[in-house]
């Protein structure tokens, strides 16, 4: 092994992490990759690895995007010829009753872990394992935000799927998951309902609203650099990476339910007893939404667009079960992260998604494609 001393800081969990660069061989299955560099670890924050179950990680992201501009693992082995093909794909083990936890092909796929066809997507995003997706549906309802595309990380560094606040707070609610209730969120209902009511009904541009009453300025928020990389690094996320104002951004998710519900053909009184609700259901900073585990097969799909396919989740591949002791804990995979304009809205498709979906990663031609796991 060869001691580079170049010192290094990753992003991690809530934290980072530090040590320095060096360079050695590296043995992925049967092959062996010359002169990688690596990150040998010194000092770790707030998340030790020496608590968790694995030994170190290996990044399967852009050259670009790391730490250091270092060559990713499967960039050399392409490099070094150990792989023809530019692919890589993952399999993750949904039955925990089994030894094998998943599988990760370099150069190929695993036909025996998935049914179908791959649905393809081009990447949108230079630098990430990043792509385009429609609208979400719960149940088979518009949840409004991504009718006009939203972004999508796919990350299995990442244990749940995160997404906008405005819709993980209607996820919430349709299965029953335990939230806050915003009171903030209650009177800005209550003060001004029915000028967004009206407004919407009239017509009016939804984006304007709430600047329109005094609640938001300009566009409502201001960009701030890195937030994908913010995403992408943290495994936990409290509050948002946005400097909106809070009025601002429950304004903002006020005028979304309100619309949505409009385009349902719902009654006015209907919908404010249901923005109402959804205002005390908003995601816990935490991260965690414990759930009725006896209401797990009355909840609904949720199905995210792709492709202009859908890919549906179960309430089954969606709810987490822990035991403990003698009982069984149950909570909700999805959680809160606010990502604003021209980076966001965005999602991150993490465990939970490619749990359903056998995921191949084509470097060669720059996309990703999905298909049923099996």
């Amino acid at each position: 092994m060869h001691l580079l001393w170049t010192p290094c800081t990753i992003p991690y969990g809530e934290g980072s992490i530090y040590g320095f660069f060096s360079q050695d061989n590296v043995q992925v299955g049967d092959v062996i990759i010359k002169d990688q560099e690596f990150a040998e670890i010194t000092r770790e924050g707030s998340l030790a690895l020496s608590a968790l179950p694995f030994d170190g990680i290996l990044g399967l992201g852009f050259q670009d995007a790391s730490i250091g501009k270092v060559t990713p693992v499967w960039y050399n082995m392409i490099e070094q010829g150990h792989i023809c093909h530019k692919i890589f794909s993952l399999w993750l083990n949904q039955d925990p009753t089994e030894e094998m936890g998943g599988q990760i092909v370099f150069g190929g796929i695993d036909y025996r872990h998935f049914r179908g066809d791959h649905t393809y997507v081009p990447l949108s995003q230079k630098g990430y394992w990043q792509i385009d997706v429609g609208d979400v549906l719960l149940a088979n309802n518009s949840t409004g935000l991504c009718e006009g595309g939203c972004a999508a990380i796919v990350d299995s560094g990442t244990s749940l799927i995160a997404g906008p606040t405005s819709v993980v707070t209607q996820i919430n609610h349709a299965i029953g998951a335990q939230g806050y209730v915003s009171f903030e969120c209650k009177s800005i209902l209550h003060n001004y309902g029915n000028s967004i009511w009206g407004s919407l009904i009239a017509g009016l541009n939804p984006d304007l609203i709430c600047s329109d009453i005094g609640l938001c300025s300009n566009n409502g928020f201001n960009t701030m650099d890195d937030v994908i990389e913010t995403v992408v690094h943290n495994e936990s996320w409290n509050g948002s990476p946005t400097r909106e104002s809070p009025f601002c951004s429950l304004c903002n998710m006020i005028v979304l339910w309100i619309q949505v519900q409009i385009k349902q053909s719902n009654v006015k009184e209907k919908v404010f007893k249901y923005v109402d609700e959804l205002c005390e259901k908003l995601p816990n900073p935490p991260g965690h939404s414990f759930i009725n585990c006896n209401s797990i097969s009355s909840m609904p799909h949720i199905t995210f667009t792709i492709g202009n396919k859908s890919f549906p989740l179960s309430p089954d591949q969606y709810i987490l079960r822990f035991e403990d002791g003698c009982s069984t804990v149950c909570y909700g995979g999805f959680i809160a992260i606010d990502v604003p304009p021209p980076q966001g809205p965005l999602w991150v498709l993490g465990n939970i998604f490619l749990g359903a979906y056998h995921t191949v990663f084509d470097y060669g031609n720059l996309r990703i494609g999905f298909a049923e796991a099996a």
